[in-house]
């Protein structure tokens, strides 16, 4: 196990693209720290700067209090799994397990107990001579975990290694990856757009955005206290609702040039700010008053999605809309009008223009 540490490091390309600025965080020895965001944002480029794939533009990497910024990758004692498996097609699995450990020159007799051992951890003993061609999707992935595992790293990198993979496949190979981790106890960073998959998985989140990383926090409170606009609007599924509200003569207005549409009991710390924007999650709106104090907003049935033990209903709110998710059937239907409730503790004000969460 090791501890990693990022300081203020940045990720330049021609002299003028940054791909990831100014990144500060620390991985704790045996934590699963997951990098998270949407396609381009920096979190692979981070990754391979902490495998040593590429090199750092400005910062430090510092892995068990050595700086590694010149370090070859070779030299760094750090396992990475790719999306692609990247296994030898002419070699078995049991040959593509022990490659790292042959390399290393070690006994015969020591690399095929490793090999059985993590083998047998993974459940694909019964695999060992079978070449890549042979195995399905699943397996291919776990035979590139075990050649990550038998090598035993300081570090395990992970770069979207479910990705292709289909979702029956990839909801198991992610129970498999968590119970290695808590088995393991290793030293892992994890790389994947699939905010799910980064919520289930990790003990903490970096969710990145254009290169930076937004939040760094454990799950839970990336999902119920975002920062940031960009956080509430990418966890969760559906995510966040966000309504652009105005404050006027005592008055909350959810912004809508034709009919503007009333909030009820606002509080104070709302009536004080001119215009911000109100998150609200699906889950935390309501059918059904929750108190004299409740928020409520009234808007017209767009549509509803019935996924089985719950519905999700999208409701026209003027200009904008937002998404209540409700346990069982609802028998409304497009057209209806609706009032949506809400706890006023539950909901989230974001500042208009630099998207901040304030603190209420």
């Amino acid at each position: 196990m090791a501890q990693v540490e990022l300081v203020g490091v940045s990720k330049t390309y021609d002299g003028n693209t940054q791909a990831v600025r100014d990144v500060s965080l620390k991985v704790s020895e045996g934590e699963l720290v997951v990098f998270v965001g949407p396609s381009g944002c920096g979190k692979s480029t981070l990754l391979r700067m902490v495998a040593g794939l590429e090199s750092i533009s400005d910062g430090q990497l510092v892995i068990d209090g050595q700086l590694v910024n010149d370090v070859p990758a070779r030299e760094r004692d750090i396992a990475m799994v790719f999306q692609d498996y990247a296994l030898y097609p002419h070699k078995t699995v049991e040959e593509n397990m022990a490659f790292a450990l042959r390399l290393r020159r070690i006994s015969n007799k020591e690399i095929k107990e490793k090999v059985q051992q993590t083998a047998e951890l993974l459940k694909i003993e019964h695999l060992l001579q079978r070449k890549p061609a042979a195995l399905s999707g699943g397996q291919r992935q776990r035979v590139a975990i075990g050649r990550a595992i038998v090598r035993q790293p300081r570090v395990f990198l992970f770069d979207e290694p479910l990705s292709n993979l289909d979702a029956q496949m990839r909801t198991e190979m992610r129970g498999e990856i968590k119970r290695l981790h808590q088995r393991l106890g290793a030293t892992m960073i994890y790389v994947t757009h699939d905010q799910v998959e980064a919520m289930t998985l990790a003990d903490k989140m970096a969710v990145l955005d254009q290169g930076r990383v937004i939040q760094f926090d454990v799950p839970h409170k990336i999902y119920h206290e975002p920062s940031h606009q960009f956080v509430a609007s990418f966890t969760g599924s559906p995510p966040m609702n966000l309504l652009r509200v105005v404050s006027s003569d005592g008055r909350l207005m959810i912004v809508d040039s034709e009919a503007p549409i009333e909030i009820s009991n606002p509080s104070a710390q709302m009536l004080a700010i001119h215009s911000f924007v109100l998150g609200i999650r699906p889950e935390q709106l309501s059918l059904q008053s929750q108190g004299s104090n409740d928020i409520s907003v009234v808007g017209i049935v767009l549509l509803t999605e019935l996924l089985g033990s719950e519905t999700l209903i999208r409701v026209v709110l003027g200009e904008q809309s937002a998404i209540c998710r409700v346990h069982g059937e609802f028998f409304g239907k497009p057209g209806d009008k609706l009032t949506l409730h809400c706890d006023p503790q539950s909901v989230h004000v974001f500042d208009v223009n630099t998207g901040m969460r304030s603190v209420q």
